[in-house]
């Protein structure tokens, strides 16, 4: 088996968001956010449960910092809740949420462990939405006030910020689809969410750069490769189409200062907008959004494979039998990361770009003896990083890899089901449990080199 390095400096860490772990969603001065309340609406959540204990990582932070100090990682991505901040979105500031970010930054770098603050994880204000939420420009000014106190307070100590966490699902899931909060079914105002999420993230890295002379900022993106079904012109059209609303509607904002001519074409014929010249879109946004960045964050879990549906609309098709699939439904596909990782850097030329999360969904209980032998999630670690390697071998400028995640926790509108995390969660008890998936990245992070063939961890146990 060959052993391939990462390159010295290369940042191996874990992600977790605030509205998935933390619960004490009443404690502390936290207003409602828009998770809350979905969740609290009958039908939204498959299993019918809420965050409001979660991993309760409100109360369990310090024993979660020991996990991250036992896995050795350098990073750590977790999200601030506005809610906790500012608990109606706009006015008053809540010291108590400050007082409990600070700790935890102060308790990270004591261990040795860079804090890569994520400045929204989709947990809005629940009062801001009561004005009309991410569709109105208002809100985005609102995420720059907001982006100021926070970066105001930790910019001293947090050296990377990343403004935003996966717009798309924000806005297609949350205001197109319905399938997230808010739960909204709007094509239109999709749109205009989408744009006002990429315009907040150009006015809060400006402030958080005056606030923490020397940061980095980012922003991470849910990506994918589009492929299409068949070699037949309707389905690369599908495949076309799907990646300028997938992909490039994000990317070519920020990174080329314009929407994909294409790709607003289509939302023309699907009446989605009116014409060409998009209505939400003042003078001077696009240069606001397209504020040069430090870093990229990539989301990568797997790729898309479409046909031509009615109308040519693009359609997600699985390629793949179930037992090759995540509990998630999603392909493993380690070679998909390769292809986004190169194409990004090809089409894009960002100085410096993170995997900000990549992980699979996978329960499987403990044994006899306890141990929770997770072998399809080492594997699929095991060959994306892998894949990410020949990416840094091919000059792609990766700088670290953050898995998703931590710990198994809230997984939004499935639930308590869904379960990614490098450690299990008694949800009944909150007692972590290491699976072997902890142990392989433990080992992974000390040597810094994936082997490019299987993989057993070391059965030295963590403390």
């Amino acid at each position: 088996m060959d052993s391939q390095a990462f390159p010295d400096g290369f940042l191996w860490g874990v992600a977790t968001s605030a509205q998935q772990i933390e619960g004490a969603i009443r404690e502390g001065g936290r207003g409602e956010s828009i998770w809350d309340r979905f969740a609290a609406t009958p039908g939204r959540i498959a299993d019918g449960s809420d965050a409001s204990v979660a991993c309760d990582h409100y109360h369990r932070w310090r024993e979660d910092v020991g996990l991250l100090r036992s896995l050795g990682v350098g990073a750590y991505r977790f999200s601030i809740a506005w809610p906790r901040i500012v608990p109606r979105g706009r006015g008053a500031i809540n010291a108590a949420g400050l007082d409990f970010y600070d700790a935890l930054v102060d308790a990270l770098l004591a261990a040795g462990i860079q804090p890569f603050v994520t400045l929204y994880h989709w947990d809005l204000p629940q009062a801001l939405q009561d004005r009309g939420g991410w569709g109105e420009r208002d809100t985005a000014a609102a995420f720059a006030d907001y982006a100021a106190v926070v970066s105001r307070r930790l910019g001293d100590r947090v050296r990377h910020w990343v403004t935003h966490n996966e717009p798309w699902c924000v806005a297609t899931l949350g205001h197109e689809a319905g399938e997230h909060a808010p739960g909204r079914r709007d094509p239109a105002e999709a749109l205009r969410v989408g744009h006002h999420l990429l315009l907040s993230h150009g006015w809060a890295a400006e402030v958080v750069r005056q606030n923490a002379p020397g940061a980095e900022v980012g922003i991470a993106l849910i990506l994918s490769p589009v492929r299409p079904a068949s070699e037949s012109d309707a389905d690369r059209e599908a495949a076309r189409r799907m990646d300028g609303s997938f992909n490039r509607w994000y990317l070519d904002p920020l990174f080329r200062g314009r929407y994909p001519e294409d790709a607003v074409a289509d939302r023309v014929r699907r009446g989605h907008l009116p014409g060409p010249d998009l209505p939400f879109v003042q003078h001077g946004d696009l240069r606001t959004i397209a504020t040069p960045l430090d870093f990229l964050g990539v989301n990568y879990y797997s790729r898309v494979v479409v046909r031509a549906g009615d109308g040519g609309e693009p359609v997600a098709v699985p390629v793949v039998p179930e037992h090759e699939r995540t509990d998630m439904g999603w392909e493993v596909f380690p070679q998909g990361l390769h292809d986004l990782l190169i194409r990004i850097h090809r089409d894009y030329r960002q100085p410096a770009i993170y995997v900000t999360e990549n992980g699979m969904a996978h329960d499987v209980g403990a044994d006899a003896s306890g141990r929770i032998a997770d072998a399809r999630r080492i594997d699929y670690l095991r060959t994306h990083v892998a894949a990410a390697q020949r990416a840094v071998a091919e000059g792609v400028p990766l700088r670290g890899y953050f898995v998703w995640s931590l710990l198994d926790n809230f997984e939004w509108a499935r639930g308590y089901a869904m379960r990614f995390g490098l450690y299990h969660v008694d949800f009944a008890t909150q007692r972590r449990i290491a699976k072997d998936s902890a142990f392989w990245y433990r080992d992974l992070v000390a040597t810094g080199a994936v082997e490019d063939g299987a993989q057993q961890p070391n059965p030295r146990r963590i403390p």
